[in-house]
């Protein structure tokens, strides 16, 4: 339903979030329900404009998939193969490293890298994989696994998740993913993902790798068989674990995409509801100074009109994205970053070329005489594969 709201309901919700007092949950979903989308998209802009002014950040980075294949078969994955399946893939660390090598030529300052459980891959695959990276090039950052994996080879080595981390950090781990979060509900996760990990082993993997002094993104699956009080569930417990921690550099929404999998799901999000919980997610996580919006899920002009409503990233040249595409997603395969500046500016703000962290670089965009290159890689890339 539809919350309309009076004017001296407004005032107070915006006295509130200017005088930098906390949301509370209710007022989170009152505002997912409210019908006034551009009041709320303006406050959202506001709150991000006094974090981080008019500047908008993009990563030069490169995502990898070593392999599809997973031991689990969640409803709502597209990507998940079985060793039977026509169309499932495993790279080998050569495989891994030649396509790192070709991105690094382009410049880019990440990789990012996650993939399915796979049923026989050994603990140290996933060990040569990080040292095998680090050694073509020390100052490649390596975001790479989500919780789930995380879980899954502690049980291959196993070892505690603190003394898996341990051992992936000192061969190159810098950051983990946001991946795998989905909606922590447990109703929900039963219905989407029975078998996987739950909410809180989820929370507590990332908990680990902060007290450990790492940091890692957070998300949210978003517009399936959720309700909003699901939802602001979820943003509460990552609010929670920021304030314990401080150790998720951002957050990401990630909207579900509903083709090729076994979820039915009448009524996927809208442009409309994906823009409502971006600007909830910047008013309601007031400990997060970043918020991204997934150019891969939402689409490239969306994404530029997500950065008037609470984001302040639109995230990366990606290069090969293989989880969205599989479920159906029609946004392109990569952005040059050419593309990314240029959209980031015809929004009006300042495209910033930002690391891992968040963190803004301080060397100027490059001159991009030459942004078909990395449709070029992207093309060898799927072609080799």
């Amino acid at each position: 339903m539809q919350w309309v709201w009076r004017q001296s309901e407004w005032r107070e919700i915006i006295q509130k979030v200017e005088s930098g007092r906390r949301l509370d949950e209710t007022e989170a979903l009152r505002l997912w329900q409210s019908g006034d989308l551009h009041m709320l998209g303006a406050l959202a802009d506001g709150v991000r404009a006094r974090k981080v002014g008019n500047r908008a950040t993009y990563i030069v980075n490169r995502y990898i998939n070593y392999s599809n294949y997973c031991i689990l078969s969640c409803r709502f994955c597209s990507f998940a193969r079985k060793k039977r399946d026509a169309d499932g893939f495993e790279l080998t660390v050569e495989q891994i490293v030649a396509k790192a090598r070709e991105a690094l030529a382009l410049g880019i300052t990440e990789l990012h890298i996650v993939g399915g459980l796979h049923p026989s891959l050994p603990f140290s695959y996933y060990l040569d994989m990080l040292r095998a990276l680090k050694a073509l090039d020390p100052r490649i950052q390596l975001k790479c696994f989500t919780a789930i994996e995380v879980l899954h080879l502690a049980w291959l080595a196993r070892k505690s998740v603190e003394d898996t981390l341990m051992a992936l950090r000192e061969a190159g781990l810098d950051c983990l993913t946001g991946g795998g979060a989905e909606i922590f509900a447990p109703g929900v996760r039963q219905t989407i993902a029975r078998g996987k990990e739950s909410a809180e082993e989820w929370l507590e993997v990332h908990r680990t790798w902060h007290r450990m002094g790492g940091r890692s993104t957070c998300t949210m699956l978003y517009g399936h068989v959720e309700t909003l009080a699901d939802r602001v569930d979820h943003l509460r417990r990552l609010r929670e674990l920021q304030d314990e921690t401080g150790g998720f550099v951002a957050f990401i929404p990630l909207p579900y995409q509903p083709e090729n999998n076994q979820l039915e799901v009448r009524h996927p999000p809208t442009g409309h509801d994906s823009l409502r919980t971006l600007a909830v997610s910047r008013l309601y996580l007031d400990n997060f100074d970043h918020l991204t919006a997934y150019w891969v899920g939402l689409g490239t002009k969306l994404a530029q009109v997500a950065l008037s409503y609470g984001a302040d990233d639109l995230h990366g040249t990606i290069v090969e994205e293989h989880i969205f595409h599989m479920a159906g997603a029609r946004s392109p395969q990569h952005l040059p970053e050419a593309e990314l500046v240029r959209v980031i500016r015809e929004a009006g703000r300042i495209p910033v070329r930002r690391n891992t962290f968040y963190e803004p670089l301080e060397d100027a965009p490059r001159h991009l005489e030459h942004p078909a290159t990395v449709p070029a890689l992207a093309a060898a890339s799927l072609n080799r594969q």
